[in-house]
């Protein structure tokens, strides 16, 4: 079997001297920034996955003045520790490519949602930011970074919810239409990237689209920070190279007995044993914001999916009903067919519930429940029966 790949492009330092490369980006016109961009194929390290380069061109063509950058550092995905180790090692590429972002769609301000629990990050995040706007002063780059700190609210992660915030109004998503692009934070057109999104955007400045493009492959190019934990003799932070598949994967840091992989945190995919081979860790098979959770067989899956679903409960913002009382529904019912309560022809019940929660719910929250118990429950349903 190939061997997982691993790269050195996020952590890998690029230059000996402060914000050299923001400095030659500046020399580019911001039709250009964004063509390299488009030509790059970058798609948000954030699990949605949508094109990086197409986002800031939408925002750029607005033609509201007043325009905003946003860093999505509201790491709250269970699983997901990456952003947090970005953050303490190469803060410098994440601010760089917030300001490219910034001069390419014509934005002046820009803000990073930071996690609560990640204060203690604070002094240096901010004694590296007195050091970006030092340079950025030097270069004639009018583009200023502000933090804003979460407080501990899964809902925040969500991207309308975090403008919210932001304004200082209790974290709820908002309706769509209208899209960030178009009324994002404070209602002005809006960039909302990941943590690692920006960290990519200067690496493909640096080295070009053509060359970021021979990472990964067609449908997800470049590499991906991961956050492995669980039953692994190789629990930590590791690049990889997109495109291998569950398998490879479980060669290189499974331990021997992995039953299950959970791509994506809570509101990811769970992958079976039966699926390693034919299951691509991409945007072509199942995307990840970057949490990779190994279970082996000593694991129940009903206490995994019990896990979750306690979480969703208690982290449902309550706004909307499919989500307020689906996830409350779901954690009952399993608890009724473990209990033998009910038969175990109820779970087709409750997975219909999922799928009716996917297309109903309001945000991403309650539409992404469905894919963890779907997936838990079609593939391990004789271990939710009592």
């Amino acid at each position: 079997m190939e061997n997982v790949k691993r790269v050195d492009l996020i952590f890998g330092e690029y230059t000996q001297e402060k914000y050299k490369i923001l400095e030659e980006t500046m020399k580019k016109s911001n039709e250009q920034i964004i063509t390299e961009m488009i030509n790059s194929g970058l798609k948000g390290r954030g699990g949605a996955g949508f094109l990086t380069g197409m986002k800031w061109k939408f925002t750029a063509q607005e033609k509201e003045p007043t325009k905003y950058v946003v860093c999505n550092a509201d790491e709250g995905e269970p699983g997901t520790f990456k952003d947090r180790e970005i953050l303490t090692k190469v803060p410098r590429k994440v601010f760089s490519g917030m300001a490219i972002c910034g001069k390419a769609i014509g934005a002046k301000i820009g803000f990073m949602y930071l996690r609560g629990e990640y204060s203690y990050l604070v002094p240096d995040l901010m004694a590296e930011l007195d050091i970006y706007h030092e340079h950025a002063k030097r270069f004639n780059l009018d583009f200023t970074i502000e933090l804003r700190m979460g407080s501990g609210a899964y809902i925040c992660g969500e991207e309308s919810a975090l403008f919210e915030s932001i304004e200082g109004k209790r974290g709820e998503p908002r309706n769509k239409p209208p899209y960030p692009t178009v009324s994002g934070v404070f209602g002005k057109p809006t960039v909302i990237n990941n943590v690692e999104t920006f960290v990519n955007a200067v690496m493909i400045m640096k080295y070009g689209a053509e060359e970021f493009k021979k990472i990964g492959t067609t449908d997800s190019r470049g590499s991906k920070v991961f956050s492995i934990s669980g039953d692994t003799p190789k629990a930590g932070i590791y690049e990889l190279e997109l495109g291998m598949t569950v398998a490879q994967f479980v060669e290189e840091f499974g331990d021997g007995d992995t039953k299950a992989v959970q791509v994506g945190g809570a509101s990811g995919f769970c992958v079976p044993r039966k699926k390693f081979k034919d299951t691509i860790i991409g945007f072509e098979g199942v995307p990840t914001g970057g949490s990779m959770m190994i279970f082996n067989s000593s694991r129940s899956m009903y206490n995994v999916l019990h896990n979750y679903l306690d979480f969703f409960e208690e982290e449902s913002c309550g706004q909307c009903t499919p989500c307020r009382v689906g996830c409350q529904q779901l954690l009952k019912g399993i608890q009724a067919v473990k209990k033998g309560e009910k038969p175990s022809s109820y779970l087709n019940q409750l997975l219909k519930l999922s799928e009716n929660m996917k297309i109903t719910a309001k945000c991403g929250l309650g539409q992404s429940v469905a894919n963890s118990f779907s997936s838990i429950v079609d593939n391990f349903k004789e271990e939710m029966i009592y």
